[in-house]
């Protein structure tokens, strides 16, 4: 039997397949129930009543950064390009650092259960609502993208249509968030970045043990492509991962994805104190960029096992090339270990963030002010299954697209420019604007969307990632000029 005969014999999933993910939904599900049977009201679904330990907390915040987002688009983004990606840490590092520095003691200082609280206190009730309008907006896309690529991988995996793979995921995020709370997300958040690490390391030792050569002809067959390439060290401004830009990108991008999105930030706030919280957000930093180094040298060594075999059938969509090579060519055993890295990385949703923001900064003081603890435990169990839907039908609608991790990061630089921009007018000045700040995040955000679309047309010599820098920085000013005009009333006289 030859080599490629002998690789396309595994393409079958075994019984101890179905069984890593059958054990890790059932783990997930228990601790569904037990961090959640006894809870009685919103502190402990959406804080855990602030007792999470900073090792667990760490490991959910990874879980949470990476998704399936990156399970499957970092291994596509080695295969297809290089190591170039990484150079976006550098940025995000720093801005870990910005936020336990800037961000963090004003959340603990107004003692928020979501940070758009911190604008109402620092603006008014009309900042906090934007915030959390622009939260949903852009959280509710990039999940949904998230999803859809977490289910394109199983739909590849086991043969599943979309749609099903879509109602699986949607059925368990719904049953085990809605039932926990932030403790059930936090706890499992631990495993699941446990799973990432024993899946990566799982599939990087496989495919080194079946490239000929060893290490002299893995790094001279990646050499050889431009694989290797870790810095871009030139000055252009439309290509997005040349060194100097890809780092303020990061820098900008990870202060407003961690910053001022809730969805991450809300792990943040679970832990007791502020020193404890500014401790494990600088603590993701060890722990993140092992997992990225992992997950891109997967898709190098993948470039090299499918450079080795031509004969091996490619996917027809790059993004698809961790699925296609777990479900090819993994013997049986180990495809449910990337299996169940990709369901874990998809059940961790957004459900429980988006819940939230809905509860605290719209039903709470618009809707529904005088509710018991009683009614609004119940209401945000409800919203999270209402999230939940739409998030089914958000993903569904992604399922022609490509180059999923790129296409992330371009939407989210279209709206989160407006939060980024705003915050910082609260901790780094005085400005008491708030319906200037209203108005200065949506122009802002149009004038984002409009620079992004002139330069996937070629119109603008700007790459897609100035669009979060241009938001923020447009956002920041209009917001400090328009509330001189708008919010008169509520500058103090001279």
């Amino acid at each position: 039997m030859d080599e490629t005969a002998a690789l396309q014999k595994f393409s079958a999933l075994g019984f101890a397949d179905y069984a890593w993910v059958a054990l890790a939904v059932a783990v997930l599900l228990a601790i569904s129930y037990f961090k959640g049977k006894d809870e009685a009201d919103t502190q402990d679904f959406f804080l855990g009543r602030r007792k999470i330990p900073v090792w667990a907390a760490t490991l959910s915040f990874v879980a949470t950064e990476i998704s399936a987002m990156t399970i499957v688009g970092v291994p596509a983004a080695g295969f297809k390009e290089n190591w170039q990606y990484l150079q976006f840490f550098i940025g995000s590092a720093a801005a870990r650092i910005l936020i336990a520095l800037l961000f963090i003691p004003a959340f603990y200082k107004y003692n928020c259960t979501t940070i758009y609280e911190f604008l109402k206190h620092r603006f008014g009730p009309g900042t906090q609502y934007a915030g959390s309008f622009f939260f949903f907006i852009t959280r509710l896309f990039a999940s949904g993208l998230r999803l859809y690529a977490a289910s394109l991988a199983v739909s590849v995996i086991l043969g599943w249509p979309l749609v099903h793979a879509l109602v699986f995921f949607t059925v368990i995020s719904i049953a085990f968030i809605g039932f926990g709370g932030i403790k059930a997300v936090v706890w499992t958040g631990t495993l699941e970045a446990m799973s990432f690490y024993f899946a990566g390391g799982t599939v990087l030792v496989y495919l080194f043990t079946h490239i000929n050569g060893g290490f002299s002809e893995l790094f001279r067959t990646a050499d050889v492509a431009g694989k290797l390439s870790l810095f871009n060290l030139g000055w252009g401004l439309k290509d997005p991962n040349v060194l100097w830009i890809a780092v303020l990108n990061g820098i900008f991008g990870s202060m407003a994805a961690f910053g001022t999105d809730q969805e991450l930030m809300q792990r943040l706030l679970t832990l007791e104190t502020r020193r404890d919280s500014q401790k494990t957000i600088i603590a993701t930093i060890f722990a993140t960029i092992p997992l990225l180094a992992l997950y891109l040298s997967v898709g190098t060594l993948l470039f090299v096992f499918y450079s080795q075999n031509p004969s091996l059938p490619l996917p027809d969509n790059p993004d698809k090339i961790l699925s296609h090579f777990t479900v090819q060519v993994l013997p049986a055993g180990l495809k449910g270990i990337v299996l169940m890295a990709v369901v874990m990385a998809s059940i961790d949703s957004p459900l429980s963030s988006l819940s939230s923001s809905f509860i605290t900064d719209i039903y709470r003081p618009l809707l529904k002010k005088d509710g018991t603890e009683k009614h609004y435990l119940l209401a945000s169990r409800f919203s999270v299954a209402a999230f939940g839907i739409a998030l089914a039908f958000i993903a569904y609608s992604c399922r022609n697209a490509q180059g999923m991790l790129w296409l992330a990061y371009k939407v989210n630089g279209v709206t989160a420019g407006s939060l980024l921009g705003v915050f910082l007018l609260g901790l780094l000045t005085r400005a008491r604007s708030n319906r200037g700040n209203v108005a200065a995040m949506f122009i802002s955000a149009g004038a984002a969307g409009l620079a992004l679309y002139l330069s996937e047309t070629g119109r603008l010599a700007v790459g897609w990632s100035w669009m979060i820098v241009i938001g923020t920085a447009l956002t920041f000013a209009l917001g400090w000029l328009l509330g001189l005009v708008l919010d008169k009333e509520n500058i103090p006289p001279p």
